[in-house]
């Protein structure tokens, strides 16, 4: 198949998408339908990333653990990230537009159910339905946008599609901090209501029904069930790690469960004549390397926003609007970068943009590591701009790279490998961080308060308040005298930097692993998988 000048694949005539007849008028419009798909991008991406401002006010509001706020997170994405490729091949074979307006209704619901529940546990389960919703919603987006746009057009729709996903992520912590400060954490969810609605009768006027089925054929379930339980048991023993220890049967046998399923799911669907997830598509080095790098990239930006969120407000006392305004810079490098990764990937390709992106994380993650619990915002905004410039510009590359590099007929299961790669790294990151923090705080924080001051008798008491300083929260009370109070809140702040240190150390050689693999790996220009 022949490849543009922009390195999008020109499809051939053979291989259009099967829309509904006769459908014209507003139908007949791919920008009109790059504004509905990016209204319900929009509130899945705010919504995920608002919930890390209003962790801290659940836990206090609802009594949660560290492990109940981590699993606030994860329960949405691994539910997310188990379905989304079943999401991608049931818009691919039944409409995209019917499952799409059906995940958009179902998150809105379950989004009211959260505000309403009164409990950690109800949140946790709710939070699961919005991810099996988000699974419908999600990779039908850009399933959409690679149904209705020509090939010399689609570069610059997944670049607008990038800037509303970026922004929107980055958006969050600003929405996030006004309405839990001055509406209730609750309110985060509620929000979904008006926007959910409103994506709901726009794309039911102007969304085009298509689909690519190819007849009569069995429908992979056991690829489904094995993809599903192989994440799941995968994500959950890296969760548990820190609870169980990370030598302990429990965790590496979930860990080695997850892996074994795994392989189980790439050797069955080489073998079943209509696969879940074609393995063909990973013929091209563009589409493996970028759902890797795309794993690595929110892996970064979801792990850090969280524990990031709880540094400025536990740590530096600031509330959740001073929060957020203090991410601002990482919201405004969001929505330049996006159409500049996008402009430069269509220009210079992914193997300039991706790596460049992968490289501008890792110098922010190496920053983190001069914080400390008085650093001045002069330390803070720095990082802050350089995550927003490399998460957009890694965002526009890979999703040209994976969606692009696909045949049309595969848009939708090319969209549900990007998000599930997507999800499966901010389930990681948020968990794989979390719990480096928690066992750097667990070993450091007898030593941090001695230093600080406090007596070894009445460290070694604190020591099993280990799980709220992993929250940056330092373990004081109204009795205790003011300078044996302003020791504790020293040894324990800085306990928990040595945590944030030892999670940011981590993801910065990630990152810098992820720009050596693009650099070395992506060829010049795009080679599409085949019609």
């Amino acid at each position: 198949m022949p490849v543009s000048q922009a390195g999008h694949p020109v499809l051939p005539a053979h291989s259009p998408p099967a829309a509904v007849p006769g459908a014209g008028g507003l139908r007949a419009n791919p920008w009109l339908t790059l504004v509905a798909v990016a209204i319900g991008l929009f509130m899945v991406n705010l919504d995920g990333s608002v919930v890390s401002i209003a962790n801290p006010e659940i836990g206090r509001d609802l009594h949660a653990s560290t492990a109940g706020l981590q699993w606030v997170t994860n329960s949405y994405l691994l539910a997310m990230a188990a379905l989304l490729i079943l999401g991608g091949k049931l818009g691919d074979r039944f409409g995209r537009r019917t499952f799409y307006l059906a995940g958009v209704a179902g998150f809105v619901a379950a989004s009211v159910m959260i505000g309403l529940v009164g409990s950690i546990g109800g949140v946790i389960a709710f939070r699961a339905l919005q991810g099996v919703c988000a699974a419908l919603l999600i990779p039908n987006t850009l399933g959409l946008l690679r149904a209705v746009f020509p090939p010399r057009q689609f570069g610059t729709a997944v670049g607008l599609w990038a800037m509303v996903a970026s922004c929107s992520t980055a958006l969050g912590p600003i929405v996030g901090g006004l309405l839990v400060e001055h509406v209730s954490w609750e309110s985060v969810f509620f929000i979904n209501l008006p926007i959910g609605l409103a994506g709901l009768a726009f794309g039911a006027l102007v969304l085009p029904q298509s689909k690519d089925s190819t007849g009569r054929h069995r429908f992979d379930l056991l690829g489904v069930l094995l993809l599903a339980l192989g994440l799941v048991a995968l994500v959950f023993g890296v969760v548990k790690g820190e609870s169980w220890g990370w030598g302990s049967a429990g965790t590496l046998g979930a860990i080695a469960a997850g892996l074994v399923l795994l392989a189980l799911f790439v050797r069955h669907e080489t073998r079943v004549a209509h696969p879940l997830l074609p393995m063909r598509l990973f013929r091209s080095p563009a589409l493996g390397i970028g759902t890797v790098v795309t794993a690595v990239n929110f892996f970064m930006l979801l792990g850090v926003i969280f524990f990031l969120m709880l540094y400025l407000q536990n740590v530096r006392g600031l509330t959740p609007v001073q929060a957020g305004v203090r991410t601002l810079p990482l919201s405004l490098a969001s929505v330049v970068a996006a159409p500049l990764g996008a402009a430069l990937t269509g220009r210079l390709g992914p193997r300039f943009t991706m790596p460049l992106g992968m490289a501008l994380e890792a110098v922010a993650a190496f920053w983190l590591l001069s914080w400390d619990a008085h650093s001045p915002y002069a330390a803070m905004w720095p990082p802050f701009v350089l995550t927003g410039l490399g998460v957009g510009m890694v965002m526009a590359a890979s999703s040209d790279a994976i969606v692009g590099s696909a045949p049309v007929r595969d848009g939708g299961v090319a969209s549900g490998l990007q998000s599930t790669a997507l999800q499966v790294g901010g389930a990681l990151g948020t968990s794989v961080l979390v719990s480096l923090i928690g066992s750097r705080v667990g070993s450091t924080l007898p030593g941090a308060l001695t230093a600080a001051g406090v007596p070894a008798d009445t460290a070694g008491q604190l020591a099993t308040a280990k799980d709220a300083v992993a929250m940056g929260v330092a373990p004081v009370s109204g009795t205790m005298p003011a300078d044996l109070r302003a020791a504790v809140t020293e040894g324990a702040h800085h306990a928990f930097l040595n945590g944030v240190h030892t999670a940011a150390l981590t993801t910065a050689v990630l990152c810098a692993l992820g720009a050596l693999l693009a650099l070395a790996g992506l060829p010049k220009r795009l080679a599409p998988t085949g019609s």
